[in-house]
Order: C-alpha cells, then sequence, then structure tokens
C-alpha cells in the first residue's frame, strides 16, 4: 500500500465524517459545502447507484466533476461491473474511490487498476482505494484484498433496501474487520455507512471507525453547523 496525501490527511483527522451528499438541499449545495470546509469534516460522500447493483439511481461523474469543494470527494460505486466505468470516476475528479467486493466476479484487478491511476486534483495528494462490504457478505472475504486497498468500507444497511435503520450486527463485524487487520498489520482506513444518526452516533464512537459517512443528520435543512459539530464531538468522545 502506497502512502499519499489525500491517506495521510484522513489518518490524521481520524476520527471524522464524510458527509452524504444525497441528503444535502442541491439548490444551496456551494454554501453549504462552504459551511462544512470550517469543521472537522474532511470528506464530501457521493453515492452512485446505477438502477443495477442497487435499484435506485443517483448521480454520476459530470455532477462529481461540478462540485467545487476543498473537501476530499469520497466516490461510492454502488454499480455493477464498476471496472467499465471507474477511470470516468477518477477523471471527474475523485479522492476516495471504493467499489463494492459484490459488484464484480473478482474485484482484485480493478484495485490494482486504481493504484496507477492518478489524482486529477493534484497528483501529489493520490487516491485511496476503498472496497466496501454489503450486510451479508462474510468479512472473511477482505483478507485476500489487505495489500490492495487504503480503506475499507462496512455497510451498516442493505443499499438495497429504503428505509432501513443501523443493522446490530454491524458491532461484531467492524470488530472482525478491525482484528483481521491488526493482525495482517496493515495501516488501512476503516469505515462505517449507513443508518448514522444523531441518536447513535455516539454508541458507533465506540466501535473505532476513522471514518463515518452521514448525511440526513447533517443536512436536515436547519442547522447544518450544529448538527456537523455535534456529530464530530460525539464521534471523539473518548471510548469507555
Amino acid at each position: 500500500m502506497s502512502a499519499n496525501k489525500a491517506f495521510s490527511l484522513l489518518r490524521a483527522s481520524s476520527p471524522t465524517i464524510s458527509a452524504g451528499i444525497l441528503s444535502a438541499d442541491l439548490m444551496h449545495l456551494s454554501s453549504e459545502l462552504a459551511l462544512l470546509e470550517g469543521t472537522g469534516i474532511k470528506a464530501v460522500h457521493f453515492d452512485v447507484m446505477d438502477g443495477r447493483f442497487v435499484p435506485m439511481m443517483t448521480t454520476g461523474p459530470v455532477f462529481i466533476r461540478a462540485v467545487k469543494t476543498s473537501l476530499l470527494k469520497d466516490v461510492h460505486l454502488m454499480i455493477q461491473d464498476p471496472q467499465v466505468k471507474v477511470k470516468d470516476y477518477v477523471d471527474a475528479g475523485a479522492d476516495i474511490i471504493t467499489v463494492h467486493v459484490e459488484s464484480c466476479k473478482d474485484i482484485r484487478p480493478l484495485l490494482r487498476e486504481l493504484g496507477t491511476m492518478e489524482n486529477k486534483n493534484d497528483p501529489d495528494r493520490g487516491l485511496i482505494r476503498g472496497v466496501a462490504l454489503n450486510p451479508g457478505t462474510p468479512v472473511k472475504v477482505i483478507e485476500p484484498l489487505l495489500d490492495d486497498v487504503e480503506m475499507i468500507v462496512v455497510l451498516a444497511v442493505d443499499p438495497a433496501v429504503r428505509g432501513q435503520t443501523f443493522m446490530d450486527s454491524t458491532g461484531s463485524r467492524f470488530a472482525q474487520l478491525k482484528e483481521m487487520v491488526s493482525a495482517a498489520h496493515k495501516e488501512t482506513l476503516l469505515c462505517i455507512d449507513g443508518g448514522v444518526k444523531r441518536d447513535n452516533i455516539a454508541a458507533i464512537a465506540q466501535m473505532g471507525a476513522d471514518l463515518v459517512v452521514s448525511g440526513s443528520a447533517l443536512f436536515d435543512g436547519k442547522t447544518l453547523l450544529e448538527n456537523a459539530r455535534f456529530m464530530l464531538n460525539a464521534l471523539k468522545l473518548p471510548a469507555n
């Protein structure tokens, strides 16, 4: 795993939040992102859904390129056969590209290809390669990929189903992942995504993630700065 500035920034800021842009007010996106840039939040999270890997359809490279922000662009590809389109998202300015282990027969060649690509925002910044696990996928499938990723994302909800809450099984799955990464002596960033709210962020913080994705808990149309500060403060509370 090669070191890069984007990785070092998230490691130094851990734990921090990646702000889920799907919940934002797109008519005021520029001003809302500007507010977040003044907090400890370090990334903006784009959920890319293609209507095939998951039933919903969201956004694509054109939108990601158009978003202007100093935050890291955290692009989560929930698409079938991502190897066909991943370069488009790198060219659109992604700093983090996360692909699902379930999205194609063998994800390793794609991760290795990503390792040769250049960050279009700043070549010295580097790309962070992420791999995501759906709730029903055994954590052990990640083990052969540890040499080819900088980040692992544990989904706390099934992305194919709307309106779910944070799954209770996430804690044990995340603990298993942490043990695996530690045993392999890797410096991999660990992320939790899905169902993160104001009323469970403190409990999630105790799991020890480096990065937590949250959207609606931030972008509620009312008090973005207050929400961001509340979530960050809860996330950084010391473990019991």
